[in-house]
């Protein structure tokens, strides 16, 4: 979530959708993203709106936020029912930030059960928690457990002290194994995340952290580029020459390491940056995201999109505040997609994922296309031929590439 907003339309007080919000919705699943805007320490990579207890001041309390994320909800079930959008069930749920675990498990609890109450969980619904190894206790993870929880995604990052330096990370590595195995006794699935890229990080060093979150045994493995945004720590080291600046060679051969372990420790990938055991480990709120459905994203700056409609609400968590105090709709901005940028979103984000797109949805230049990505290595030409298109390892790597001939007309 980066903490820049979008330029779009206001967004009306009360909140009310277009009736474009509505159309189709017994059809798409319907999901709740949850921010924890609050982090212990600013990581210097990080750009998403967090803020530590010191940027907050004495305005904002993180007592009271739980209280606050429930005003949202019960605004938000107003809302949809009074644009018409047909009651249902939540899907997936999930808590990110920020650290979602500097909250206590009780407030995480809480917003659950408020969101449960409001419009009830699918059996076997998704219940996901971000937390950092050294944020939680067996305690906590019990707790949450207990509450419906059902998994727990560690931002990892590195298992090498240099590289958890250079990105501002506080934790042990030696904490990681122990919280996952935590998580385990209290019947949490587990996901690791992990970055590569880093300033001063080798090839060796990236690999002995992809083996470190292996030796863990968790259920699902995300691994991400790092990307330096402007306005962040790390950017200023960069352009002050203190580090040296990432490298697009150097990304290529860690992902391609990166799926080689994997693949070999027994992880599939089904999306660019992810890796799963099983099917059913993927993570289905980030599959929401992918195939278009539909998402509430409560807390401040959080982003929603119903049925073509996508807004964001305010960043700083007092103003957040304050327009749920006032009675108003939090939200600063929104959009509502026309038919082309659905169908490039469409195109971009299904080509991702290893279910792929089917090649009757391209444009007749696009279908033309697909032979010349097959002769690249880019696109799996089996797949192809039974009309999906579906990403070679190669054309994972250049994805946007693939893309952009893809959406040719």
């Amino acid at each position: 979530m980066p903490s820049v907003l979008p330029i779009g339309d206001p967004a009306p007080a009360d909140g009310l959708l277009p009736p474009q919000a509505a159309g189709g919705a017994a059809g798409r699943r319907f999901c709740l993203y949850v921010h924890i805007p609050f982090c212990a320490v600013r990581c210097g990579y990080c750009d998403f709106n967090t803020y530590t207890a010191r940027e907050l001041g004495s305005g904002v309390s993180q007592d009271q936020y739980a209280g606050t994320v429930g005003a949202e909800l019960d605004l938000a079930a107003q809302v949809l029912q009074r644009s018409g959008v047909p009651a249902r069930r939540l899907s997936t749920v999930f808590f990110g930030g920020g650290t979602p675990t500097l909250l206590p498990a009780e407030d995480l609890a809480r917003i659950l059960t408020r969101a449960a109450g409001l419009w009830g969980l699918e059996p076997g619904a998704e219940v996901t928690t971000e937390a950092n190894p050294d944020s939680v206790t067996p305690e906590s993870l019990q707790l949450l457990a207990a509450a419906g929880f059902t998994r727990v995604s560690f931002g990892m990052q590195s298992a090498v002290p240099h590289v958890l330096k250079v990105l501002d990370r506080t934790h042990n590595p030696a904490r990681v194994p122990e919280a996952v195995r935590w998580a385990r006794d209290a019947g949490l699935k587990v996901s690791l995340d992990l970055i590569y890229g880093t300033p001063g990080e080798s090839l060796q060093d990236w690999e002995a952290s992809l083996e470190a979150a292996i030796a863990c045994g968790p259920d699902h493995i995300s691994a991400y580029a790092l990307i330096i945004e402007e306005g962040t720590r790390l950017a200023a080291r960069i352009r002050r020459g203190q580090v040296p600046n990432i490298d697009d060679d150097d990304h290529a051969a860690k992902y391609q390491l990166a799926d080689e372990r994997l693949t070999a420790a027994g992880y599939g990938w089904y999306e660019v940056s992810n890796w799963a055991r099983t099917e059913a480990d993927r993570c289905r709120h980030n599959l929401a995201y992918w195939r278009g459905d539909d998402w509430w994203g409560a807390g401040p700056g959080a982003h929603s999109h119903v049925g073509g409609v996508r807004w964001w609400n305010v960043k700083h968590p007092l103003a957040y505040a304050g327009r749920l105090n006032a009675g108003e709709s939090p939200a600063a901005g929104r959009e509502t997609l026309d038919e082309a940028t659905r169908r490039l979103e469409h195109v971009m984000l299904q080509t991702r994922i290893i279910d792929g797109l089917a090649t009757a949805e391209l444009g007749p230049k696009g279908r033309r296309e697909v032979a010349g990505l097959i002769a690249d290595g880019l696109v799996d030409g089996g797949q192809a031929v039974r009309g999906r298109i579906r990403l070679t390892l190669q054309g994972r790597l250049l994805a946007d590439a693939v893309v952009r001939r893809l959406l040719e007309d």
